[in-house]
């Protein structure tokens, strides 16, 4: 069930009106039954795959709270890590069977023809279930927030359930933290207005920036990147930094639409991309995005790796070591490896070069607070990001071969000529296409200092509903939907 469809449009009003009537101590139970109706409405039988995940960890969390009454210190540590190694094990097991076999397993193959020998291991015909690597995450970190004494465990075993597979974020995050979300379903939300409008005002911005923004770019750069051979140069180009508004809009929104479905049943999720384009370094940028997804690796990667409170090599071991996981998280197949690699690389050498940077700065009597330094500074990052976009979108590594050789290209009349018109979108679109990324990146600015959904509910109520009206009016009109006027998946979904 996609939140852009007709069918989220009857779910959710029906779940969030049961849950305002069903008593307050049994509203869990409800939610957990949407949860895996949602979720089974992809594929019933992964829902199993879920459930299995859900109760290893629920066991996980159960014994090491267990072992933590132990009076025998070497015991009690034993026992938990014994917990939480089964844990991941098992659960990560889960992950790589059906995210990375087939990978490692080609990797190998492609190794052995090389060397002219035969690799006899078949690939695995297994379907990706759907927000498997945003659920498994969420889980573990459960395990180890117990193990850390972060959060007690829970008892309730369908609270717990309920926890991992959460609706509104389920399939592509927020990736939330037990210590944040798990007490609030024990909490007694009564029915509220005033968060109601502003979940709304979230699930309406989210619906603009997918329906609108990024499925309109996405039908340019699927143009594009589906066959890039018959491409080069600043076409390459505009397909790149379009598909770099695209994800954004694309992922950003289905978060928008999560925390405001959440909100609007009274619960806080965390939020998940801050202005990250207005970035002006590299680390900054990740700091922006994703931010539950880079939040997990931080705690529970990076600082059991040491962070950077080691020597320098070691901290940028433990950099590239997070970013290449991180690339890998997003995807099976080396382009996405490469992808992190190549974020990771930039923030090592962003580090490596701020003596230098802060001299050269300092010599050329450059104000860092000044706004020419700053928009330097944006461009700079954006352009990095943008390059390393061509690795995550492209099909494959020879496709991205032939975009990186070709990219260059000089053939600035395809700005005159109007052949620009006749990939994916004709001229109306591709303008409305760029109107809507400099829209977005003025509210993006507007709201630094102002947020957008407390100034629409501060306005006289036919400015609001008059706000309300246009922008349905907008989406309805100008939407840009899938053949036969089919909702579109996010690009998320496939992680």
């Amino acid at each position: 069930m996609l939140f852009n469809s007709i069918a989220y449009l009857i779910y959710f009003p029906v779940v969030v009106a049961v849950y305002f009537i069903t008593p307050a101590k049994y509203r869990y139970i409800w939610l957990l039954i949407s949860s895996y109706y949602f979720y089974m409405s992809w594929s019933p039988k992964y829902a199993v795959l879920m459930l299995f995940s859900t109760l290893v960890t629920y066991l996980s969390g159960v014994l090491i709270q267990r072992s933590n009454l132990k009076e025998n210190l070497k015991n009690k540590e034993f026992e938990k890590k014994l917990w939480v190694a089964l844990s991941f094990t098992i659960n990560l097991g889960i992950l790589f069977f059906f995210k990375y076999f087939n990978f490692i397993n080609e990797s190998f193959t492609s190794v052995f023809n090389y060397f002219g020998m035969n690799w006899w291991i078949p690939n695995f015909d297994v379907l990706l279930p759907v927000g498997i690597s945003f659920y498994t995450f969420q889980a573990l970190s459960y395990t180890m927030d117990v193990y850390r004494e972060d959060i007690k465990a829970e008892h309730n075993f369908a609270k717990y359930a309920l926890f991992v597979s959460f609706f509104p974020q389920l399939v592509a995050g927020p990736i939330e933290k037990s210590t944040h979300l798990l007490p609030q379903l024990s909490k007694h939300y009564k029915f509220n207005y005033e968060r109601m409008k502003e979940g709304l005002i979230l699930i309406g911005w989210g619906l603009f920036k997918k329906i609108v923004i990024a499925d309109r770019l996405a039908a340019f750069v699927n143009t594009v990147y589906n066959n890039p051979n018959q491409f080069e140069g600043f076409t390459l180009v505009v397909a790149t930094v379009f598909f770099s508004f695209q994800i954004y809009c694309d992922f950003s929104s289905y978060s928008d639409i999560a925390i405001g479905s959440a909100k609007v049943m009274g619960f806080d999720l965390m939020e998940n991309f801050k202005r990250p384009y207005f970035s002006k370094s590299i680390a900054e940028f990740w700091r922006r995005w994703h931010i539950s997804l880079g939040g997990w690796f931080r705690d529970y990667l990076y600082f059991p790796l040491g962070g950077n409170r080691v020597k320098k090599i070691i901290w940028y071991r433990n950099i590239m070591i997070v970013f290449l996981l991180s690339g890998l998280w997003h995807g099976a197949s080396w382009n996405f490896v490469i992808w992190g690699a190549l974020h990771g690389v930039f923030q090592v050498l962003s580090f490596e070069f701020a003596t230098f940077n802060k001299g050269i700065t300092k010599f050329l009597k450059i104000r860092k607070n000044s706004f020419s330094y700053k928009l330097y500074n944006v461009v700079i990052t954006f352009v990095l990001v943008d390059f390393a976009w061509i690795f995550f979108r492209a099909n494959n590594f020879a496709d991205t071969k032939y975009i990186l050789t070709h990219l260059f290209k000089f053939n600035p009349w395809v700005f005159f000529d109007g052949s620009l018109y006749n990939i994916g979108l004709d001229e109306y679109d591709f303008k409305l296409a760029i109107i809507s990324i400099l829209f977005l990146l003025f509210i993006d600015l507007v709201q630094r200092k102002y947020k957008l959904s407390d100034w629409i509910k501060e306005q006289h109520i036919f400015v609001r509903w008059g706000t309300y009206g246009f922008v349905i009016f907008f989406m309805i009109i100008f939407g840009y939907y899938g053949s036969g006027y089919d909702a579109t998946e996010f690009i998320y979904f496939q992680f």
